[in-house]
């Protein structure tokens, strides 16, 4: 089956702007170009800025979790969504066991995570946390039985992060390149989040190209039954290599789970970042950037200027990956031209954000 959700121009306003006089009012604040811009998703499709989603079997999110649509009043009028304030602005990023081999590449990725973050929640701050061994956060783990790849239990990682969040966090969020699971009798799951308490943890183990391949190199031994509280099976534990397709389906990932912190729901209006996603072609069918009624969603919860965020995004695609300005330590250039920030796989999206640029600032 394929089958492309369509709603009318009508529904898309009324879900972008509601027929609420005070939300029209808000509505109103838009500078001309953003109206522009945030309109141009009242008639998406294949040549427009915007694109209609595409359900291509009932293994996608949308047939296997029926969900009712979050418009931007119901948004709005949530009484239990978080937006930052002035004591609780900073997002923290706490890393979980080995992010590959210690060293320049390893750190910079997840500085290349931390600088896109900032970009696409422009406004806030984005800290990292020291990093921690998988040790050090007390989890149970498992062996998975049918991957025979090693597994941590996400609730135990959200307990330690508890423990860990700042007092001016307005969330905190955990990554892991160790695959995860919720209880006994789950096979494994992407993330989880606790919105009230404002954290959430989640794997990129499954963005490794190989990960369902029986070649796969995370997969251990069938007889290892490692004990509880033994973590020396981490040591050494594989990781992987960091791609650019790595990096981009982390960041959709990053983002679209601290999306949820907001009160953001699953988006249904068209195709969007915030789209659930049951498997991974599902996730890489979607655009790493919001539909314009989920970012009035974050507009107004952060209060940015569209256009300031999307030049941030796009300087982070496009800056010099050379350090030379930055650092005055020579190995630490050598290394950073020997792992310039693989940014290939941003290609559309650094075109999309031109063309949004281009409407905002009427080239």
């Amino acid at each position: 089956m394929m089958e492309v959700i369509q709603h009318s121009g009508e529904e898309l306003q009324k879900a972008l702007v509601s027929n609420c006089q005070d939300l029209v009012k808000l509505y109103r604040k838009h500078t001309k170009e953003e109206k522009c811009l945030l309109e141009e998703g009242l008639h998406p499709g294949p040549t427009h800025l915007f694109q209609p989603i595409t359900v291509h079997s009932d293994s996608d999110w949308i047939p296997a979790h029926p969900e009712e649509p979050q418009d931007f009043e119901s948004f709005y009028r949530d009484p239990y969504r978080k937006s930052p304030s002035a004591s609780h602005n900073t997002i923290y990023i706490q890393t979980i066991g080995s992010f590959g081999e210690a060293g320049f590449q390893t750190d910079q990725y997840v500085d290349w995570l931390r600088e896109y973050c900032q970009a696409f929640f422009y406004g806030l701050s984005v800290k990292l946390l020291p990093a921690v061994s998988v040790a050090e956060t007390g989890c149970t783990f498992r062996v998975n039985s049918n991957s025979h790849n090693l597994q941590i239990l996400t609730g135990d990682l959200l307990r330690f992060l508890s423990k860990r969040k700042p007092t001016d966090a307005f969330c905190i969020v955990g990554i892991t390149m160790i695959d995860l699971y919720p209880k006994d009798s789950w096979n494994f799951v992407f993330g989880q989040a606790s919105l009230s308490m404002g954290m959430g943890v989640f794997s990129f183990a499954r963005y490794d190209d190989n990960f369902y391949s029986r070649n796969y190199a995370g997969r251990l031994k069938k007889h290892l039954q490692p004990k509880q509280g033994n973590y020396s099976v981490f040591d050494g534990y594989y990781t992987p290599p960091i791609t650019s397709t790595l990096l981009l389906r982390s960041c959709k990932t990053m983002t679209h789970e601290i999306g949820h912190m907001f009160g953001i729901k699953h988006c249904q209006w068209m195709s969007c970042v915030m789209q659930g996603s049951n498997h991974l072609e599902e996730s890489d069918r979607r655009p790493l950037d919001f539909c314009p009624i989920c970012l009035r969603k974050l507009q107004v919860s952060i209060n940015f200027k569209i256009s300031g965020r999307y030049k941030a995004l796009l300087h982070w695609i496009e800056e010099d990956p050379s350090p030379a300005s930055r650092s005055e330590d020579a190995s630490a250039c050598h290394s950073a031209l020997l792992f310039p920030k693989p940014t290939e796989a941003f290609h559309t999206s650094k075109l999309w954000l031109r063309r949004c640029l281009d409407i905002l600032e009427k080239r």
